[in-house]
């Protein structure tokens, strides 16, 4: 049977088919339309792991599933990122694109589907073509991937998605229907046939070719992926990253006693004083208690949010970072220039403004790099400018008063962290680090330019999506320990452990209440300085049932934490942190 005859039977209306069915309901009703949904899902599963495919092959060109996300989370409305990150978090980027690529094989399905209807054949050409635009545009609108080569990747996908669809369509099982009651049988006409055999009756052997058409394209698909990820080596900027050898950049430590003070003030790094790693080994933490987060968080679990699906990778040989705008001696630096500098290491909390109550989207860590006051020296601020702009090299911007830069707080050009050079999940090769101000309108990540401006000219990324122009980090505390789902028993000892912090402020005090109790003071663990979190520590000897705890903190200047709640928009969110925990009986 030809091409063109199968389509024609296979396009029959069906008997069964409501006369009044209408959109997506009578499509797949149609008579070979699951044989269409499958060839367009298969087709559209083709198309993007030639995507894959090419993005594990060169760096620079973003998969089309990565390209298509980071469009959507530009263009979406706040209301849906901020609801994404609450509810999954870090795991945002990850169900984002697991919804792109669910969606997408659900229109490359219909698409199948309307092949097989008359007078809709047209439809899956246009559909894979628009496949094709949006994955060129979204490609290509990427500031490191190239205009050409990100517009053919994604012809290319789209024209193999649309020719897997049609060869597969060629070997689609044929699907005969008698005609429907209302017109009689033509006398002298063939028999018909049923769905799924052979005018003889035999089954159809077209069945088997076209499964094992649809089986072959997806193995096919698969194994562009994994042939993409086998690829995939470590990019230049894993490579360079692997070299390099900050403690070669800072003095020898020396041995520096551990001060009484909850906050430590630091020591200079120089030759004759301690290292900030050795000032930190020697503080009187609380990371024996079980459960409580640690003084330092481990680079591998310090949060990350931010608008990149995929993270830039960044190749230090060719990265500059520019000092542009209202400066009156625009300069470049290389990444060889800043580490040859005297490069500072400071213990700083950071915190994301989307972080809830009792969230974990906070993380203290030693940052190591240039001030960022020494640079804007050499750049020569003019008078007037009092915006400090940051931009990374996926063209995401924060912006923060330059004023803030001379009131005494750190605020770095980061290159390391926790004695490593910056991870490049973490903005490898160099990141802006300013204590005491929420990451959305600071923390900019592979950064390649500061431009300095007036506070009215420029809204960082987040400004114009309904977030708040300024974001100094509100006092927050959270217990750790014990957990909702814990379960310590009646009359023995247990600890109510957890942070608290207030960068640039510092924490004079934690209290816990106990149901309707009292507040209680807590024993504070030592921290290096007034921009590190505190650890925070209170014995317990419950009483058996389930008892309410909460906790809030009094910051350096004598103010306490505000009950709340109020909620992380525009400016951060306010509130105790409340646990109910279940003791069971002794």
């Amino acid at each position: 049977m030809s091409d063109s005859s199968h389509e024609a039977t296979a396009d029959a209306p069906s008997p069964s088919e409501a006369p009044d069915g209408r959109g997506i309901g009578r499509l797949i009703r149609r008579p070979g339309s699951v044989a269409g949904l499958l060839a367009g899902i298969a087709g559209a599963a083709v198309a993007l792991a030639f995507g894959e495919f090419i993005d594990g092959l060169v760096d620079s060109i973003p998969s089309l599933v990565v390209a298509v996300g980071e469009a959507l989370v530009d263009y979406s409305p706040d209301w849906a990122v901020k609801l994404s990150i609450e509810l999954f978090g870090e795991k945002d980027k990850a169900v984002l694109a697991i919804g792109i690529v669910g969606v997408s094989l659900i229109i490359g399905g219909l698409l199948g589907a309307c092949a097989m209807a008359p007078r809709r054949r047209w439809v899956p050409f246009a559909g894979f073509a628009a496949f094709g635009v949006i994955g060129g545009w979204t490609a290509a609108r990427n500031p490191m991937s190239p205009f050409v080569g990100s517009w053919v990747v994604a012809i290319v996908a789209a024209a193999l998605g649309y020719i897997t669809l049609r060869l597969l369509l060629r070997v689609a099982p044929a699907r005969h229907e008698p005609p429907p009651p209302s017109e009689p049988p033509d006398p002298g006409g063939e028999p018909a046939v049923v769905a799924g055999a052979r005018p003889d009756g035999v089954p159809d052997a077209g069945r088997r070719q076209f499964l094992l058409g649809v089986g072959s394209a997806g193995v096919a698909a698969v194994g562009l992926v994994a042939l993409g990820r086998g690829v995939r080596g470590p990019s230049a900027a894993e490579t360079a990253r692997a070299g390099i050898d900050l403690s070669a950049t800072r003095p020898p430590p020396t041995t520096a006693a551990a001060g009484a003070a909850t906050a430590v003030e630091p020591t200079a790094t120089t030759a004759a004083g301690p290292s900030v790693a050795t000032q930190v080994a020697a503080l009187d933490t609380l990371d024996e208690v079980g459960g409580i987060s640690s003084y330092l968080t481990p680079n591998n679990e310090f949060y990350r949010i931010d608008t990149a699906l995929t993270v830039p990778q960044v190749d230090p040989a060719n990265w500059k970072l520019s000092f542009t705008g209202m400066v009156d001696n625009p300069y470049e630096l290389t990444f060889d220039e800043i580490l040859a500098m005297d490069l500072q290491e400071h213990v700083v909390t950071l915190s994301c403004v989307s972080n809830r109550v009792g969230g974990n989207l906070v993380g203290n860590a030693v940052w190591t790099g240039v001030p960022l006051v020494d640079l804007l020296e050499r750049a020569g601020v003019q008078s007037g400018a009092d915006q400090v702009v940051g931009r990374s090299v996926d063209d995401w911007t924060a912006g923060f008063p330059t004023p803030l830069l001379y009131d005494g707080r750190n605020a770095l050009l980061a290159v390391g962290m926790n004695g490593e050079p910056l991870p490049t999940r973490h903005g490898f090769p160099a990141r802006l680090i300013v204590a005491g101000l929420y990451g959305y309108v600071s923390a900019v990540k592979w950064i390649e330019e500061i431009n300095l401006t007036t506070w009215d000219a420029f809204d960082g990324y987040w400004v114009p999506r309904g977030w708040s122009k300024r974001g100094p980090m509100k006092t927050q505390s959270r217990i750790d320990v014990p957990g909702s789902g814990d379960r310590p028993v009646a009359g023995t000892e247990t600890a109510i452990a957890g942070i608290a912090w207030a960068p640039t402020r510092g924490i004079s005090a934690v209290e816990v209440r106990i149901d309707d109790g009292p507040w209680q003071q807590c024993d504070l663990g030592e921290a290096l300085g007034d921009e590190s979190w505190v650890q925070w520590y209170l014995p317990w000897t419950p009483t058996s049932g389930t008892h309410s705890l909460q906790v809030r903190a009094i910051d350096g200047t004598g103010m306490t934490q505000p009950e709340g709640p109020k909620d992380v928009r525009p400016d951060g969110a306010e509130g105790w942190h409340r646990v109910a925990v279940r003791v069971d009986a002794a």
